[in-house]
């Protein structure tokens, strides 16, 4: 089995790491574009193109699925890349999980890029799947580009902003884009409020793995060898995972148990 995962950056690694727990039989390909990154100021259409590409280079190595791994992405190329791609190789997005963090009762603050923060996209999930529970939108400037180049001051910097944005009696937080949960614990320990439940977050990479194997008719088996092969590839060509990913548990996973091929 082979599942490629695409982004403009390093925020597929929170995926990835989930397809690689649930099956590290399987191999993978990692697509991503570090010419045209990031993907997050482009026009819809611009972003769709660059997402095109990204994922047409993905689809060469003849992969049984395709993650997106970014929630930008998902919003705007995801039907283009379903039209180019499906029936042949499934597509699965990933969107904010609103609806599994409002079930908990909430309130829900959702973390998420400026770009999305207050987005139609965003406000009709919201009207859709909070099911009446307060929630709060959090602009999280600079934090995705913090994580992307693992800027360890830029990351404190972003993080204590979002917080400060943050409502006090916040008992869930939707991780909003897939760099967040590359810096999980980080949020959790500056919003976690004295004396108050521990905070739940809520992030996308393992209902997004655990889709992928669903679209492909596949089980979970952590138990499998630990064979898959790992295939990097940088605005189409073949190269290595950015330094910057080896900063990170999830990207520090992948070399430890992804001979080359």
């Amino acid at each position: 089995m082979k599942i490629a995962l695409m982004d403009s950056g390093i925020g597929l690694l929170a995926a990835t790491a989930a397809v690689r727990r649930l099956r590290p039989d399987a191999d993978l390909v990692l697509s991503l574009d570090p010419d045209g990154m990031p993907w997050g100021p482009r026009t819809p259409q611009d972003l769709t193109a660059r997402a095109l590409a990204v994922a047409e280079a993905a689809a060469a190595h003849r992969p049984d699925a395709l993650i997106v791994g970014c929630n930008t992405a998902t919003v705007h190329a995801l039907t283009a890349l379903r039209d180019r791609l499906e029936p042949g190789i499934p597509v699965v997005g990933t969107v904010p999980a609103i609806k599994p963090a409002a079930a908990g009762g909430g309130p829900v603050a959702i973390w998420a890029t400026p770009a999305t923060t207050g987005s139609d996209y965003q406000r009709g999930l919201i009207r859709d799947f909070a099911d009446g529970v307060p929630v709060a939108e959090v602009p999280c400037w600079g934090l995705a580009e913090a994580v992307e180049h693992a800027d360890e001051t830029a990351i404190d910097a972003a993080v204590a902003a979002a917080a400060a944005l943050t409502p006090d009696d916040v008992t869930t937080v939707v991780l909003g884009c897939t760099h967040y949960e590359l810096v999980a614990e980080r949020i959790r320990a500056a919003v976690q409020r004295p004396g108050h439940p521990r905070l739940v977050l809520h992030g996308s990479a393992g209902a997004v793995a655990a889709q992928a194997l669903r679209r492909l008719g596949e089980l979970p088996a952590p138990e499998a060898p630990a064979v898959g092969t790992l295939t990097v590839l940088l605005s189409g060509r073949e190269g290595a995972l950015p330094q910057a990913a080896l900063a990170y548990q999830e990207g520090r996973l992948l070399p430890a148990v992804s001979p080359a091929p």
